[in-house]
């Protein structure tokens, strides 16, 4: 797809052009990886300047995977106020009874059991490696696969784009390269006018701004969303903060979703709290679990 001299063009611009511009954030000064877990997982459909007060505050809570594989679920719940898709802290929680259960408390470094633990997909077991134990993986998130699809000049399938981000990682540099590569994506080759002027990469890219973008139904980039306003999950969420404030009458399920004329509806959509953990019955009263 690339050329071995296009390759170490890519390799030795982008790492020159990262030098100066990375970005400052917590999760990058440490590597540990029930830290780098809890970032990623708060990452995931929601920007960084979001994730920065949660996640500081979340760790403070919850220090270490044992903390919070003790922890009620409903706790961890509470901590993600303000992230939305609150079904992550549940799969989060998931994740470090297994990790206690299966890995004496100590996340694995092998890929396999990564991708076994609950919530843990290929993106996130990857970043772990990289960000966590330096392996020399790549991790290809939404930035990344739209920078590699524009590079490329083409739409790229899951296979695709993970092969040719592997074979750009730089030996014994997989930290560097994939913040690198993040950084990239979030700052310059950016999904709506893309600042192809600033980009280090700009005479290997096959694309250059012009003709219709090779990143759009890519693998790895993600697709506009749903309107939120008046929908389920605009309900979900205010059923949840209504939660964390305490208890919930079943009488009172319609105004707590703001739909004070549709009960049956707030009634659904509280059902589906239920079943993916977010929420508990006690009789006629809906609580965190």
């Amino acid at each position: 797809m690339l050329s071995d001299e296009t390759v170490a063009f890519v390799r030795v611009e982008v790492g020159r052009w990262s030098s100066g511009v990375r970005r400052d954030l917590p999760w990058r000064d440490t590597r540990d990886p029930w830290a780098i877990i809890v970032s990623e997982t708060m990452l995931q459909q929601t920007q960084a300047a979001r994730v920065v007060p949660k996640y500081e505050g979340f760790l403070a809570r919850f220090p270490t995977v044992a903390v919070c594989a003790r922890a009620r679920v409903g706790d961890v719940v509470d901590a993600w106020a303000g992230l939305g898709y609150n079904r992550r802290a549940v799969y989060l929680h998931r994740l470090a009874i297994a990790v206690v259960q299966r890995h004496a408390g100590a996340v694995p470094s092998d890929l396999d059991a990564l991708l076994a633990l609950p919530g843990v997909g290929p993106y996130t077991a990857r970043a772990i490696l990289a960000f966590a134990f330096e392996r020399d993986v790549a991790v290809v998130d939404t930035n990344v696969g739209r920078v590699l699809a524009r590079l490329a000049g083409q739409r790229l399938g899951p296979a695709e784009v993970q092969r040719l981000a592997d074979r750009l990682v730089p030996v014994a540099a997989g930290w560097e390269w994939n913040q690198s590569m993040l950084d990239l994506g979030a700052l310059v080759c950016v999904a709506q006018s893309a600042r192809c002027a600033q980009c280090p990469i700009y005479g290997a890219c096959r694309w250059q701004g012009r003709g219709a973008d090779p990143a759009f139904a890519s693998a790895g980039v993600s697709r506009g969303q749903s309107r939120f306003a008046g929908s389920d999950r605009q309900g979900r969420g205010r059923l949840v903060d209504a939660l964390r404030l305490g208890p919930v009458d079943r009488t009172a399920l319609a105004l707590a979703a703001g739909w004070p004329d549709d009960m049956e509806r707030a009634q659904r959509v509280a059902e589906t709290l239920v079943v993916d953990g977010l929420a508990c019955w006690t009789g006629d009263v809906l609580t965190l679990p």
